[in-house]
């Protein structure tokens, strides 16, 4: 049954200056807490377009095959649903090819969500959709990113009350990295800057937590600032060497309890989180990931804990 509370929908629930309240009705305080319900974007219009250097690549040498990625996407809906999480959909729509990956065009906040500002063109209607979307759940939008480009794979949640923003310039540039961030250093949370290379797309393709103190980080790639100060905040490093890596096998999604969902490629990743008695969903999303995303890209948390 949908949990639709229409009175907490609004349009800007942030409060200038900071001090505003926590959601009451979604509860999402980090990225590790039992995960009970999830956004995931339709791949029924799915298009292999260049998103990135990445996408650019394997449509030049190998395009995706669309088909065989529906039916892996179908897969990683099903683990979902293995793990009795909740899964909420947007509304597919023929005009948003790239709607997939629902964690660009928007993220969840312990006060809502943030509806981003998208780098490309062909991308900006997933942001209104979005907004469409969480005003059917009945959740309220925190603020929209109105100063530059923000999407939200750069939003990387440590652990609550601490954020790591990535900056590569081509999808966030460093106006919309600075909005968020002075938005939540408002709300006393600790946020740190990580201006990345666009090579990257996103943080979360080299950074990304698993369990309450464990994150899986490519240290390849990843700025030695960045592995000191986690490891100061007490994190165990899982470190993904870079091969894996590139075929996003660090991007991948926390479910809490000890369950991960994870791409079979990963196989350094699974190894080491099934050694520590994590259940992992291996999944196959070698197609899918050609389009520019891994599972952690498909997927916007909606509430935890």
């Amino acid at each position: 049954m949908l949990d639709k509370t229409a009175n907490d929908f609004t349009i800007q629930a942030r409060i200038t200056g900071g001090g505003t309240a926590p959601m009451q009705n979604w509860r999402l305080p980090n990225e590790t807490d039992p995960l009970s319900d999830v956004l995931l974007g339709s791949p029924a219009h799915l298009k292999h377009l260049a998103t990135s250097s990445l996408s650019r690549k394997h449509l030049r040498e190998d395009p995706c095959d669309i088909q065989v990625a529906q039916g892996q996407h179908a897969e990683m809906v099903s683990a979902y649903e293995h793990f009795g999480v909740t899964v909420h959909m947007h509304r597919p729509e023929p005009e948003l090819p790239m709607q997939v990956y629902a964690r660009d065009s928007s993220v969840m906040t312990p006060y809502g969500a943030i509806i981003t500002a998208m780098s490309q063109w062909w991308r900006r209607g997933e942001n209104y959709a979005a907004i469409r979307t969480y005003e059917r759940l009945g959740i309220p939008i925190y603020d929209m990113v109105t100063a530059g480009t923000f999407e939200g794979g750069d939003f990387n949640v440590i652990e609550e009350g601490c954020v790591l923003i990535g900056c590569g310039g081509a999808r966030t540039n460093e106006a919309g990295a600075r909005q968020v961030a002075g938005w939540f250093e408002d709300e006393g949370w600790e946020v740190k800057l990580a201006f990345i290379d666009e090579y990257y797309v996103h943080i979360d393709l080299m950074v990304v937590p698993i369990a309450e103190k464990l994150t899986a980080v490519c240290t390849d790639c990843t700025d030695p600032w960045i592995v000191d100060w986690l490891k100061g905040k007490g994190h165990e490093i899982i470190d993904v060497p870079f091969r894996d890596t590139m075929n996003l096998g660090c991007n991948v999604m926390s479910l809490g309890n000890g369950r991960v969902i994870a791409p079979e490629r990963s196989k350094t990743l699974v190894e080491a989180l099934r050694a520590r008695g994590f259940e992992v969903a291996a999944i196959d999303t070698a197609e899918i990931s050609k389009t520019g995303g891994g599972i952690h890209c498909m997927a916007q948390s909606l509430r935890r804990g």
